[in-house]
């Protein structure tokens, strides 16, 4: 799966704040909202738990590793401790069945057909994966298609596949939204701020319900919002699935990335004008074009193997409503053994995310004490965040309490190491109706809100709580921000940046070099509240009218 190095203010939001809804309510007010009351929360218990997690005993809590027994058993341990009850039927854990695929002996992708052929070196110019569990994967004599930006948005009034059959077909599509180089975060898909629509990954499975046999995303630096080098170093390893019943029968064939001036190269070929279908795409009413003539070549063998990893379920029955749901989420995994440093290749994973464990058992604790809420409380630690949100992605599929009796919750991906601060930063503002949840908050905590500072990066389709919110589970992310209590906005830049270049997926990211816990404790009093809310209201809050993730929550309330 992509990987992507959190920026500065990437990592100001990594702390996640999640909650699900439906129409079946009036748009939330501040007078739904209960008051709440917010307990001490335990630093010891917060310290106690990140620092036995992040030990080189647990040897960096890769999946499938006897880092995993240890994390799993310990997890269930400190759940049972803090008075929760198995979560699932009787059971600590959910199997996560995983499926390492690595392709190799990939072929140059050729074009032929057109005026004169263009070929493709692997790695260099193109790159190409599968999701189909197969020994062998060959795109042969496939017919080229330019989808403009791939996207089918019935909401919208907008299918770049209307009236296309691409039945064994290859797809080309352009990165991010049609209007991306809109300044301001506003227009038919937000603008600046990236939607679902424009992420890779969704290219892919729309291409998938097309019915394409392979689907190639024209790499452009800055809608991308990353370099080619990060394509080919992310996109040449393993990449980990989900075991499927089918085995990935339903996806495409292959996946892939081709460099802007191999596809400029190979759209010359065809007799077509790159740059002006690339503008052509950008408006609505686009209709697909063929590359006529054009043939598609490559193929590559797929590496196999088999895992068996864990979800790791506690709950707190709900004391009046135990039927409805709201979650706590954070992943325990990390990288396990990785790039030595001075002699120390255990990538700990302290505050990425032995910290967001500790922040689910500590919450735990304080939910027990103060006594259980009206609806129930689920304390989800799920595995292989890391190899690309495939715990949160396999139990969202499979959960063991109903998406749609599941209101929201809070996702918690690696807490606030850097000291307490003045703003809450939020990604994806406006969306739902969640933004009434975090302007109390911030009264409370006497905080201000602030937008995310890079919206184009679509940093909220990037941790656990996307894997709710793609099945219409509404989830909205915020934490602290940069502006610190002590030394304000340099300060905070200044230690954001200082961990993401020593300790971030790295063997710095120890439990000793966490020298403010402040900052931690400070968030989970937000993060507490929010849960809390959510578990003494009944509302249900929604997204917004237009926003991509409507729709399917509103069909998910409708058959509950």
């Amino acid at each position: 799966m992509l990987r992507f190095p959190r920026t500065t203010a990437a990592f100001a939001v990594l702390l996640t704040v999640a909650a699900c809804n439906t129409s079946d309510k009036a748009a939330t007010s501040a007078t739904a909202i209960p008051d709440v009351q917010i307990p001490e929360l335990s630093l010891a218990t917060l310290q106690e738990v990140t620092k036995e997690l992040s030990s080189d005993a647990y040897e960096g809590r890769a999946p499938g590793t006897p880092g995993e027994e240890k994390t799993v058993a310990y997890i269930i341990k400190k759940y049972e401790e803090a008075g929760l009850k198995p979560g699932n039927n009787g059971k600590w854990t959910q199997d996560v069945p995983l499926v390492e695929i690595t392709a190799k002996n990939a072929t140059p992708l050729t074009f032929t057909g057109g005026k004169t052929p263009v070929t493709a070196q692997y790695a260099k110019d193109y790159v190409a994966f599968s999701y189909r569990v197969q020994p062998k994967t060959a795109v042969k004599d496939s017919d080229v298609v330019f989808v403009g930006y791939g996207i089918n948005a019935p909401e919208k009034g907008w299918n770049d596949y209307a009236g296309l059959d691409v039945s064994g077909k290859t797809v080309v599509v352009l990165v991010n939204d049609p209007d991306w180089q809109t300044k301001e975060a506003k227009g038919e898909f937000n603008g600046r701020a990236m939607t679902y629509y424009g992420r890779w990954s969704y290219k892919y499975e729309e291409a998938a319900r097309q019915g394409a046999a392979a689907v190639l995303i024209v790499h452009d630096t800055e809608p991308a919002a990353y370099g080619w080098n990060v394509v080919e170093s992310s996109n040449t390893g393993t990449n980990y699935l989900a075991e499927t019943k089918d085995g990935g029968a339903k996806e495409t064939l292959a996946n892939g990335w081709i460099q802007l001036p191999k596809a400029k190269e190979l759209f010359a070929s065809a007799g077509q004008d790159f740059d002006k279908l690339r503008a052509d795409a950008g408006k609505k009413g686009f209709k697909p074009v063929a590359l006529t003539g054009v043939k598609a070549n490559f193929s590559f063998d797929n590496a196999i193997s088999k895992k068996m990893s864990r979800n790791v379920i506690g709950v707190l029955p709900g004391a009046k409503r135990p039927d409805e749901y709201v979650l706590y989420t954070g992943h325990w995994d990390h990288l396990g053994r990785c790039t030595r440093v001075g002699g120390d290749d255990i990538c700990n994973g302290a505050v990425d995310n032995a910290s967001g464990i500790a922040g689910l058992v500590t919450l735990a604790q304080a939910f027990h004490k103060a006594g259980a809420p009206d609806r129930s409380i689920v304390f989800l630690a799920v595995t292989a965040e890391e190899s690309g949100l495939l715990g949160s992605k396999y139990y969202a599929e499979n959960p063991i309490f109903p998406l749609a009796q599941t209101v929201g919750g809070v996702n918690m991906d690696a807490l606030n190491a850097i000291g307490p601060a003045k703003d809450i930063v939020v990604v994806g503002r406006g969306k739902s109706e969640l933004d009434a949840y975090v302007a109390k908050l911030a009264e409370m905590e006497k905080r201000v809100i602030k937008d995310e500072p890079t919206p184009e990066k679509g940093f909220y389709y990037r941790s656990d709580h996307f894997s709710f919110a793609k099945l219409g589970v509404p989830m909205f992310n915020f934490g602290s921000g940069d502006d610190l209590v002590e030394g304000g906005v340099e300060a905070g830049k200044k230690a954001a940046e200082d961990y993401e270049k020593n300790r971030y997926h790295a063997p710095g990211d120890e439990y000793e070099a966490i020298t403010n816990w402040g900052g931690m404790m400070s968030d989970l009093r937000l993060y507490y509240a929010a849960g809390r809310m959510l578990a003494m209201t009944d509302a249900w809050p929604n997204w917004n009218e237009g926003d991509e993730f409507r729709a399917a929550r509103d069909k998910s309330r409708a058959g509950k």
